[in-house]
C-alpha cells in the first residue's frame, strides 16, 4: 500500500510515519511538506534512508502538484494545518488558506482519481462543553476561534464531498496530543523549557480550563486502525479520558522538574478561550476495537525527560515569539 501523507515533518504527521513504518515495513509513504512553523526535518531523521519513504517539498494548496503525486498512491492522509490557536487570533488568514483550501486541494484529487481519504482534526470544532455530556459525533460544530473555525470548515467541506461524490473519507477528531517532538509553542513543551530556564510560567485566566489529553502515539495507532477497520463515511472521536486543568498539568510538569509552583504565572485570558473540552470516543471502541494503552502519569514524565535530554532538538526552534507568555498579542504577518 501506498500512503500519502500531508504534513508529515509535522508533530503528530511525523509519528505516524515513523509508527506505521515500523509496523507495516513493506507499504510505501510520500511525505509532503512545506517546512513552515511547526515542520522539523529531524523529526524523521531516523528513516530518512528507508527505501520505503520519500519527502516532496510542497504546499497542499499547489492543485497540480498534489494531483500529479495523489495519482499513484492508495490512501491520502490530511495531517497538513495551522494549529495554533494563538496565532490565528492575530492572523486567521493562513488559517484559512490552509486548513480550508489545503483541504479543498485534497479532496479534488481524492474525488478526481478515487482515492481514500483520512481528515486528521480535533475535539476543539465542538467548541465549549458548558456543563453538558461528553460531546459526540454528532453534535453540532461551535468553534469560538478562528482555528476551531477553519478546522470545522474542513471537516464539513469533507462530509459533503462524502455525500455529494461518494469519496471513500473518515473523519478522525482528537483531543490534545502530547509527546517527543511537538513544537515548543504548545503548553507541554512551552512549560518544560520555560521552567528549565526557570522563567515564568503564563497560565491564561485562572488557569483552570480542561483539556483532555492523549499520547501521540496513542492517536497515530488510531489512524492505523483505520486505515484498515474504519467505516467510510464516518467520523470518529478519540480521546483516552485524561481530563486536566492546565493549571493542574502545569503544576505536575513542575513536580516532575523538581520546580517551585511560584514559577506559575497568571497573565490575561485569551480571547474567546473555552473553558472545557470533552469529548465520547466510545465509538471508535465499539467500531473499531482501539482503546489507549499510553499511562498518562508514566507518558507525561517520559515526556518531560525527553526535552531535558533533547536540548539540541528544541534550543533552535526557540525565539521570544515561540515562548512569548501572550502569543496572541503579537504580529504573526511575518
Amino acid at each position: 500500500m501506498k500512503l500519502l501523507v500531508c504534513g508529515g515533518y509535522g508533530f503528530i504527521g511525523s509519528a505516524f510515519i515513523k509508527n506505521h513504518l515500523n509496523n507495516f515495513s513493506n507499504d510505501e509513504i510520500i511525505n509532503i511538506d512545506n517546512l513552515t512553523i511547526g515542520s522539523n526535518k529531524f523529526n524523521l531523521s531516523e528513516i530518512i534512508n528507508n527505501n520505503n519513504y520519500s519527502f516532496v517539498n510542497e504546499d497542499i494548496k499547489n492543485f497540480d502538484a498534489i494531483e500529479k503525486i495523489s495519482k499513484d498512491v492508495d490512501i491520502i492522509i490530511n495531517f497538513a494545518a495551522e494549529t495554533h490557536v494563538d496565532r490565528s487570533i492575530s492572523n486567521p488568514k493562513p488559517f484559512i488558506e490552509t486548513n480550508i483550501l489545503g483541504t479543498y486541494s485534497l479532496l479534488e484529487s481524492s474525488r478526481k482519481y478515487d482515492k481514500k481519504f483520512i481528515h486528521i482534526s480535533t475535539d476543539e470544532i465542538y467548541g465549549d462543553l458548558e456543563n453538558k455530556e461528553p460531546f459526540s459525533e454528532n453534535d453540532i460544530l461551535k468553534p469560538s476561534n478562528p482555528y476551531s473555525a477553519t478546522k470545522a470548515a474542513a471537516d464539513l467541506l469533507v462530509g459533503s464531498y462524502q455525500r455529494t461524490y461518494g469519496i471513500d473519507c473518515i473523519i478522525t477528531r482528537c483531543t490534545n496530543n502530547f509527546g517527543t517532538n511537538q513544537f515548543p509553542e504548545k503548553l507541554i513543551p512551552k512549560t518544560i523549557i520555560r521552567a528549565s530556564k526557570d522563567l515564568k510560567i503564563p497560565l491564561y485566566g485562572d488557569g483552570n480550563q480542561i483539556r483532555s489529553w492523549i499520547h501521540v502515539l496513542d492517536y497515530v495507532t488510531a489512524i492505523d486502525a483505520f486505515i484498515s477497520k474504519g467505516k467510510s463515511g464516518e467520523i470518529y472521536n478519540i480521546a483516552a479520558w485524561n481530563e486536566i486543568s492546565n493549571r493542574d498539568m502545569v503544576e505536575k510538569i513542575l513536580k516532575i522538574m523538581k520546580k517551585p509552583s511560584n514559577l506559575i504565572e497568571f497573565v490575561p485570558d485569551r480571547p474567546g478561550h473555552d473553558k472545557h473540552y470533552s469529548i465520547n470516543s466510545s465509538k471508535i471502541k465499539n467500531e473499531v476495537n482501539w482503546s489507549p494503552q499510553f499511562n498518562f502519569d508514566d507518558a507525561l514524565r517520559e515526556t518531560v525527560n525527553w526535552y531535558l535530554s533533547n536540548k539540541d532538538w528544541w534550543e533552535p526552534l526557540v525565539d521570544e515569539k515561540t515562548l512569548h507568555p501572550q502569543p496572541w498579542t503579537l504580529n504573526w504577518t511575518n
